[in-house]
């Protein structure tokens, strides 16, 4: 069972301003998507744009999975995901899968302002999602009894994160260009199918894309 570590993140939030647009896309069976929250950034600590939504084992079961009182390793792997939109990187938030109101979820409030949940031994009832993120890393996490991959579709369905070949929440093509990136590699069709196995890195970007697309990811805390 994974342990929390401290991430480098700076310090805490400057301003909030919520944004209810959405861009018609539909993820699921048609989960609305989380309002857009735009937070000033300080230096070094990825933009909170869409938060963990607080009906987290609803949307697990809207993804087509079974939450579960504890995490299984039948199946375990990790993913990583970034998202940038026009060159800024998006938190990945700590909590997706995760009800972290449960008091079998131990919740770990880092030095540095960020926040992990984990430590899970045994919930009284389900608790968590096979597919969830512990961290705010953009580590993603596949602890299962099935060994089936799960897919990066079924990860924003649990985000409530709408996503398309064309939209990413409300922000969608031609106005805003949409790509997405497999280990540095141009990836064509469909993002929501795009099976999450052990090491993989998956880039999205909207609109304006960063300087560099990451290629590889750091995976020795997961």
């Amino acid at each position: 069972m994974r342990a929390p570590l401290s991430l480098s993140r700076a310090a805490a939030v400057v301003c909030v301003m919520l944004v209810t647009t959405a861009c018609g896309a539909t993820v699921g069976s048609g989960a609305a998507s989380s309002p857009t929250v735009a937070i000033a950034s300080p230096a070094g600590r990825p933009a909170l744009v869409w938060p963990a939504p607080s009906d987290p084992l609803e949307r697990t079961v809207e993804a087509g999975l079974e939450p579960a009182p504890k995490e299984f390793h039948v199946n375990h792997v990790h993913a990583h995901l970034d998202v940038f939109i026009d060159g800024e990187a998006i938190l990945i938030p700590a909590g997706i899968g995760i009800n972290t109101e449960d008091s079998e979820v131990r919740r770990f409030d880092e030095p540095d302002g960020s926040v992990a949940y984990g430590g899970i031994e045994m919930c009284d009832q389900p608790c968590i999602s096979p597919l969830h993120t512990h961290d705010e890393t953009g580590v993603i996490h596949t602890e299962s009894a099935d060994p089936q991959p799960n897919t990066l579709g079924q990860f924003f369905t649990e985000w409530g994160v709408e996503l398309s070949e064309t939209c990413v929440a409300e922000h969608c093509a031609p106005a805003k260009p949409i790509a997405v990136y497999i280990g540095g590699e141009p990836h064509e069709g469909d993002p929501r199918g795009i099976e999450l196995t052990d090491g993989k890195v998956i880039v999205i970007v909207v609109g304006t894309p960063p300087a560099v697309i990451p290629a590889t990811a750091d995976f020795s805390n997961a």
